[in-house]
């Protein structure tokens, strides 16, 4: 063994070391971000159909997250199992979700990934159409949403209903402009720090908004039903899609505060208490982060577990494939 291959060895096991700790300080500083205490009394006190119904929505859009990921599978062409390509989907969704894009889309999908057998360009396309892929969902669901005005703007707010109606129109010119490109362009590929892309299909890229908006409205549905149906639909689904694009431009893990403060302000005119709901808001955090969180960190250490051995049946599978 040369001496630079060792000393990369232990690099590789520093960088291991260090990726845990890192993990365990980000589960820690949101650990102590939650008050416990008031998501004990949301569980028990909370209407059961309402929790029931929003687990089962949770559960279809993490489902969601993982079409993302095979889509990206299409559009890279490896050969992992379907199945393992869901799981380390679910995984990195829930870490990312609660504690980054940084821990979760990118860390752990490199991690995850590279274990099993990819290389880092496959990585990084499949990351890239992935996060594309989520996004391009956002923009059609707030560009009809936002150019509709089904989201009452209170008076005084930093931003009004005629600004917001013309960002409404904006998005869904970019869609257009998107899908046209799809569809006409005749440069379909670019080269960018070494990495290459390419532009998707027509049929990839319809396939891309339609996944991703129905996330978007499953999302917007399970608040609204843990805030027993009173307020509409498309008001709580408009609230949603600003407080999110809120959590990534202040960029706190979880949207913690920003989603709250959001909500808080955008139906202050609504027949509903502040307790009401922040108390919507804790189920909602308990259900599709807390819970998904805890379980994908048991997943996340048996995959780390497995890794070696999935990498050389995948390898072995690969080999035998024309």
């Amino acid at each position: 063994m040369s001496a630079a291959h060792s000393r990369w060895k232990w690099l590789k096991k520093i960088l291991t070391w260090l990726f845990f700790i890192a993990v365990a300080v980000l589960l820690t500083i949101y650990a102590r971000k939650v008050n416990w205490h008031d998501v004990i009394e949301v569980i028990t006190h909370y209407n059961r159909f309402a929790i029931l119904a929003a687990v089962a929505l949770a559960v279809v859009s993490y489902l969601t997250y993982g079409v993302y990921d095979l889509i990206g599978q299409a559009y890279c062409g490896h050969k992992l199992q379907k199945r393992q390509v869901m799981l380390v989907s679910f995984i990195c969704y829930a870490f990312n979700l609660t504690l980054s894009t940084w821990v979760g889309g990118v860390a752990m999908r490199y991690r995850l990934y590279s274990r099993l057998g990819l290389n880092s360009r496959t990585i990084t396309r499949i990351f890239s159409l992935s996060i594309a892929t989520n996004w391009l969902g956002y923009v059609l669901v707030s560009g009809v949403v936002f150019s509709v005005g089904l989201v009452p703007i209170p008076s005084g707010w930093f931003i009004g209903e005629g600004t917001l109606r013309i960002i409404g129109v904006a998005l869904l010119a970019f869609v257009v402009v998107y899908l046209a490109l799809c569809a006409f362009s005749k440069r379909r590929r670019w080269t960018i720090k070494g990495h290459k892309l390419a532009l998707p299909s027509l049929r990839m890229a319809l396939l891309q908004f339609t996944v991703s908006s129905a996330n978007w409205l499953v999302m917007g549905a399970i608040i609204w039903l843990l805030l027993a149906q009173k307020v509409d639909y498309p008001q709580v689904l408009g609230v949603l899609l600003i407080s999110s694009i809120a959590g990534v431009i202040i960029h706190i893990p979880a949207g913690i505060g920003v989603l709250e403060a959001v909500f808080l302000a955008l139906l202050a005119g609504e027949h509903l208490s502040h307790g009401a709901i922040i108390a919507a808001l804790l189920a909602y955090r308990v259900i599709y982060f807390i819970a998904p969180l805890l379980l994908a960190l048991v997943l996340y250490l048996w995959l780390e577990g497995r890794a070696k051995t999935l990498r050389e049946k995948n390898e072995e599978k690969m080999a035998k494939t024309p």
